[in-house]
């Protein structure tokens, strides 16, 4: 064939076009290889290296996985495109990794360290520059907060949805296994034997301390960003990592950590439960993680560290495009400003017609904040009465559970649900306070202060916080439950005699959100959330075993002698 060099350069470009596209995704796709790394007791653990084309050293971003790093090949490409080695490891126990999986117990600072090994062994690396992230959501993100508490020398981590404190967040909230959340993810990991260890441990011990990141916050020292919703399954979490160590981290992370916190559940969504959020929902998530970590791990001077620490979301009437809230806001610090923790008391209400009543029970429950809103005990207590609110807890009949803050696995789903249908049980009281005459706005921590009384030997009480919408939809916002014997630390057990008046207090965690002119504050109490959480069998036994199990009678005791309150974080 006759060589004709016209037709050579018409097709030079486009092949030269192939050749460059076949070598970037040769350097950028390929694996370098799959280590078995040693961890220091010999234990291997499966550890692709995902190496950038070039001389190196690279910074290098790692992954520690409890699901399979072979589903993370998508995100080292990425990393590698914007110039970090990737290292993606399951962890000890799962996957193609050797050993026993143990609640990611051997992520920190105990018997085995192997987050911290793995750290030592990159830096030794010649294609590692020194410098050592993590990146991660959920599972991948609790794996972060376990290696920063073992001292690693890590220069920077994304931290997204994971929680700070394993015990009263994973497993145990208010002393009640965390039913659902353990039994079923534990199950779907394949590794169902860790629930009988949780179950070993009800109450904080030692074994609980290898879980709790806020008590090693002095020895942390890597900047971080922490991300989460307020609908989130580990929301407290995230805000205890930020707060735990932007003061008391080491030197290198007090000072240098971000907190985001959006109006989502475990995953960034506009629309769940029985709420649609408005179109500014969402947060540059990903460019935001690229900044950060262009600062920490290539030294681009792009001013997001002197940026405000906190970006919050403050939720609002979904209903009302021109409701106050629904907003991004900013601050330097979390909580963002001083709020006024004001007492809307429980009260018998002297005008039920306020109060959407269940038609089997009759009863006019209120919350009073008294006039002025004044927040002080006697001028809001001037014209409540003693009184008490009751009703019966059957254990073979649990209250069940409709929204929060799940994960969506097994027959739960989570989020913002309406909850008018419970409040027509016999073992639900619902509180109301009148139709707001301006919005108002709550943003920190929410507690439920509580005097009780119950017939059996230990019980819980649950409580749910509601925004109640003018077209009478009761929103779940937050919820949670206390163990009565556990009402004076969750060390130890202290029953609380039958009949006898105690005091106890529900940790309905944080949020921000303005409570729009003609909505009402709500509040549902009860005695379960199943299978949310595990059911009381009221025997004083820490678990239902076959059939040993009682009814309860419980009583919400209010008025002067007792104030039991809602206490919630309003703005000045």
């Amino acid at each position: 064939m006759a060589y004709d060099k016209r037709l050579w350069m018409r097709y030079l470009p486009g092949k030269i076009l192939l050749a460059a596209s076949l070598a970037w995704f040769f350097a950028v796709h390929a694996v370098g290889e799959t280590v078995l790394l040693p961890m220091a007791d010999g234990t291997r653990l499966a550890t692709d290296l995902y190496l950038p084309d070039g001389p190196g050293p690279f910074p290098v971003v790692l992954v520690r996985t409890t699901y399979n790093k072979n589903n993370l090949d998508k995100n080292a490409r990425n990393f590698m495109r914007q110039g970090y080695a990737s290292v993606m490891q399951d962890t000890r126990g799962l996957m193609a990794s050797e050993g026993t999986f143990t609640g990611s117990a051997d992520g920190g600072w105990g018997a085995h360290r192997d987050g911290a090994d793995t750290v030592a062994w990159i830096r030794k690396q010649s294609w590692c520059n020194g410098k050592v992230a993590s990146w991660g959501p959920s599972a991948l993100g609790i794996t972060q907060v376990m290696l920063a508490g073992a001292g690693a020398d890590m220069t920077c981590q994304y931290i997204q949805v994971a929680a700070s404190n394993f015990y009263d967040q994973v497993s145990y909230q208010g002393g009640v296994l965390r039913k659902n959340l353990v039994e079923e993810w534990l199950k779907s990991r394949g590794t169902p034997h860790v629930i009988g260890i949780y179950k070993s441990h009800p109450y904080y011990d030692g074994y609980w301390a290898l879980f709790n990141a806020e008590i090693r916050a002095p020895e942390i020292t890597a900047p971080a960003v922490h991300i989460g919703g307020w609908y989130d399954v580990f929301a407290k979490g995230t805000l205890n990592n930020f707060v735990s160590r932007q003061q008391n981290g080491a030197k290198g992370a007090r000072g240098n950590q971000k907190l985001i916190m959006g109006p989502w559940p475990h995953v960034v969504m506009q629309e769940y439960g029985d709420l649609k959020f408005p179109d500014n929902y969402n947060f540059d998530l990903s460019g935001y993680r690229q900044r950060f970590f262009k600062y920490w791990l290539l030294g681009e001077q792009n001013g997001i560290m002197a940026e405000p620490a906190v970006h919050y979301y403050t939720m609002g009437d979904c209903s009302d495009p021109n409701a106050p809230g629904n907003q991004w806001r900013s601050a330097d610090h979390w909580p963002p400003f001083p709020a006024r923790e004001t007492p809307y008391y429980l009260a018998w209400d002297e005008e039920p017609d306020r109060v959407d009543r269940g038609p089997e029970k009759g009863d006019g429950l209120a919350l009073d904040s008294g006039p002025n809103h004044s927040g002080n005990l006697t001028a809001n207590l001037g014209q409540i009465h003693d009184a008490t609110a009751g009703y019966d807890y059957d254990p073979a009949n649990p209250c069940p559970t409709h929204g929060g803050a799940n994960l969506r696995m097994g027959p739960l789903d989570g989020g913002p649900f309406d909850q008018r249908q419970l409040a027509r049980r016999p073992d639900v009281l619902t509180f109301s306070t009148p139709p707001l005459e301006k919005p108002l706005e709550i943003t920190g921590a929410v507690r439920l202060k509580l005097y009780v009384s119950t017939s059996a030997t230990d019980t819980d009480f649950t409580a749910k916080l509601l925004d109640i919408y003018p077209d009478g939809r009761q929103i779940l916002l937050t919820d949670n439950i206390q163990r009565v014997k556990l009402r004076n630390g969750f060390e130890r057990p202290d029953l609380l005699p039958p009949g006898a008046v105690g005091e106890l207090t529900i940790d309905l965690w944080s949020l921000s959100l303005v409570l729009n002119r003609a909505h009402r504050i709500g509040l549902q109490i009860s005695s379960s959330n199943y299978p949310r959480f595990e059911k009381n069998p009221n025997t004083g036994d820490d678990f239902p075993e076959g059939e040993h199990r009682q009814i309860a009678h419980n009583t919400i005791h209010m008025g002067p002698t007792h104030p039991s309150a809602l206490l919630l974080p309003v703005r000045p």
